[in-house]
């Protein structure tokens, strides 16, 4: 049927226009018709047909108005047989024009004969005059009248199904806040070339939620960075976030200020170049809250002194509880039930704290304080014991409990005296009860072995540790280096390595940066290749371990590796080298993985040299054309002092060996050794240490067969400044020429 008049009508105009027409034509084609005999007869007996209407219509309305009826009738009762039926000297044709017209008239009049349109009634059936409507309390209403509606069914573009197949692994990621199940789920989704929209939603969806979701959020994009989202898909998303502001402000008031800040912590967690602000300002209007957004990001987050640490921890940091958090918890709770005695309540304290794999730490704060307060023993085995057979402690985790306890007997001897062997009979209770596996033995309980050797390693462990300490206060590279040699035992440098590692994860961002730093100065001065791999394999071995007492440990022992290749102190052979000495199902292999990953990402080296915060957010790039305008304005007559504050502002003292490399080179190419007399200063005033001295000298020594093609004398030129710094001071005696150090 036609589209619906506005009127609700039963016909439309349309179809009584082209009604009308369809009569006209049928009648024309009668009169007209060659076939008629008698053309002037056919006008005359129609005219006569029509005189006849008009009569029967002036009486019907005489006998309407004598009645009283509702309204002037507008047709009279016309039954075609009253006109003869079928008109003499005209064929069949002709009837049937008139007929057609006279059973119209026909319809129409009845209508109206019965009152149609009159008062207290439903109206025409068919009114050529008056517009009618369809009345659904009409009681002969009839739905089959009501108009056909043409409904259009959207047609689903990949892109829509992506869309939103995205929403639920979002919803989900925030409810258990599981990453690799979103990474994977992700992954499985594929089209790549999409994933801004994802970040879109993930950024836009947490904009309206607590802070716990937007850190999630933050996290989450961190981690898919680089191994399942691009740099590209993320600088997208961010463009059409910034595009899409002005209708996120609609629900969400302080939106401007949140993407700011999703932005501002982006370009910290180095998912973001810093230079997308300034990038983003040419495509966005000054009136636009895009705009304000960056301006936000600039002038509130990224330019406020300490930014990177405010920005982090301003949707309060970790998502997860801090092993620190953790540990106070455990300590109330049992502090607690000492106090009361309630079992019941303490499983469910242990419960709720959601870290079934820091179950251990329960174990072994209950057995300490079992041995601290006697009387409180047989609470803490009642409790250990309800523990494991509602397995909420699993077996693994008691006797990972019972181990740790039995590695510090020594250190609890100075404060319990008898801490040794009440440690035995809690451990015999416990083989006996069945709460702890028979397998814990006698060897495990008394933690070390009394023999020499033992005695050495032990006493060389305690040395490192000291002397790692030292080193994160005095950031003493040197001083380290002597100290190492003093104490010997070059056979133990694996160990070294791994505590430095070891360490340095348990601390913040600077520890971290100083450890990758003195490992690159330790691979020049001290430490073999090999012993490096050693080392890094046996943190790869215990990576389990160490991720119960520190919970990001997986990620950040995969950023030491990847960093230990982009400064050249692994080359990334070793990589397999590590992985065939791993068992195959351990998790070292899936931290090389990703190690790996991490290494061979576009602008890996950028990115990995300010993992921790080591640099000040510039590229590479930028850094090294920065030191050499420096270098050719001091060259040209520059002050020293001017050069120095130069190269200080830089902030990059991780990569003042690209200082040095430049000027030896700059010096050999313009036969100027002026640029020695920079080099002297610098290294006066500690803006350069001896080990990026070092390593500037070892990169021009590593280049010189190239450098000898534009300069012939270069490697003679070399030997006279590597003399000179030597007798400076500025680089140790056993630094060599012609080979590694």
């Amino acid at each position: 049927m036609a589209s619906p008049r506005k009127d609700g009508g039963f016909l439309t105009q349309e179809q009584r226009e082209k009604l009308r027409i369809a009569v006209q034509n049928a009648e024309t084609l009668s009169l007209a018709s060659p076939r008629s005999p008698t053309g002037g007869t056919t006008s005359a007996l129609l005219q006569q047909y029509e005189h006849q209407l008009e009569q029967k219509r002036a009486a019907a309305a005489a006998a309407a108005a004598a009645r009283g009826g509702g309204g002037e009738a507008e047709a009279v009762v016309v039954d075609p047989g009253t006109c003869g039926g079928r008109i003499p000297g005209r064929p069949s044709r002709y009837s049937s024009a008139v007929k057609t017209h006279s059973l119209l008239i026909l319809m129409h009049d009845r209508v109206s004969d019965y009152g149609a349109g009159g008062k207290g009634t439903w109206g025409k059936l068919i009114d050529t005059d008056v517009d009618a409507c369809l009345d659904r309390n009409d009681p002969n209403y009839d739905s089959g009248e009501e108009p056909y509606e043409l409904v259009e069914a959207p047609v689903l573009t990949p892109l829509d199904d992506y869309k939103k197949a995205v929403v639920p692994i979002i919803e989900e990621y925030f409810s258990n806040g599981d990453v690799k199940l979103a990474a994977s789920d992700l992954k499985e989704l594929g089209y790549d070339d999409f994933h801004r929209y994802f970040v879109k939603k993930l950024v836009s969806m947490a904009m309206d939620r607590h802070d716990k979701e937007k850190e999630m959020a933050s996290v989450l994009l961190s981690s898919l960075y680089g191994n399942v989202i691009s740099s590209t898909q993320i600088r997208l998303a961010f463009v059409l976030l910034l595009d899409a502001v002005d209708d996120l402000a609609v629900d969400i008031p302080d939106a401007v200020d949140i993407l700011a800040l999703f932005i501002a912590r982006a370009v910290v967690d180095d998912i973001l170049p810093p230079a997308f602000l300034s990038k983003a300002k040419v495509s966005l209007s000054e009136s636009s809250k895009g705009m304000q957004v960056v301006q936000t990001a600039e002038k509130s987050y990224l330019s406020a002194p300490h930014h990177a640490e405010l920005i982090e921890r301003k949707w309060g940091g970790s998502t997860q509880i801090t092993v620190e958090e953790a540990k106070k918890r455990i300590t109330d709770l049992l502090k607690e039930y000492i106090k009361n005695g309630d079992t019941a309540e303490a499983c469910r304290c242990i419960r709720e704290l959601a870290v079934p794999f820091f179950h251990h730490e329960v174990v072994k704060r209950a057995l300490t304080l079992g041995m601290e307060r006697p009387v409180a023993e047989n609470l803490i085995t009642k409790l250990l014991k309800e523990a494991s057979e509602e397995c909420l402690i699993s077996s693994s985790q008691m006797l990972k409990g019972f181990a740790r306890v039995a590695e510090s007997l020594d250190d609890l001897s100075l404060d319990i005296p008898s801490a040794k062997s009440e440690f035995q009979l809690l451990v015999s209770k416990a083989i006996s009860e069945g709460w702890l596996d028979s397998s814990y033995g006698r060897s495990d309980v008394n933690g070390d072995v009394e023999d020499e050797e033992h005695e050495e390693l032990a006493r060389y462990k305690r040395e490192a540790v000291s002397i790692i300490h030292e080193y994160f206060l005095s950031d003493d590279t040197p001083e380290l280096i002597r100290s190492l040699k003093e104490l010997g035992y070059p056979e133990h440098n694996p160990i070294f390595v791994k505590k430095l590692i070891t360490i340095a994860l348990d601390r913040k961002n600077r520890e971290k940066e100083m450890a990758s730093v003195l490992l690159s100065s330790l691979s020049m001065e001290l430490f073999s290749t090999e012993d490096i791999v050693k080392g890094f394999v046996m943190l790869l071995e215990s990576a389990e371990d160490t991720a119960l007492d520190i919970l990001d440990a997986s990620d950040e022992l995969g950023l030491f590796l990847a960093r230990a290749v982009i400064d050249d102190v692994l080359a990334p052979l070793n990589l397999d080298e590590i992985s065939s000495k791993l068992p195959p199902d351990c998790s070292g292999v899936e931290i090389l993985n990703m190690a790996r990953s991490l290494a061979s990402a576009r602008h890996a080296g950028e990115r990995l040299l300010r993992c921790w915060g080591g640099g000040t957010g510039w590229a590479v790039e930028d850094a090294k054309d920065k030191i050499t305008k420096l270098l050719e304005e001091y060259e040209s007559g520059g002050d020293v002092g001017e050069a120095c504050n130069c190269i200080r502002e830089l902030g990059m003292s991780f990569f003042n060996h690209e200082v040095v490399k430049k000027a030896l080179v700059m010096a050999m190419e313009k036969k100027n050794e002026r640029i020695l007399d920079l080099l002297q200063e610098c290294f006066s005033e500690g803006i350069i240490t001896i080990n990026q001295m070092t390593k500037g000298f070892s990169r021009v020594r590593d280049g010189l067969d190239d450098l000898a093609l534009d300069i012939p004398d270069a490697r003679e030129k070399f030997l006279s400044y590597v003399e000179h710094a030597k007798k400076s001071g500025w680089l140790l005696p056993t630094f060599g020429v012609a080979g590694s150090t």
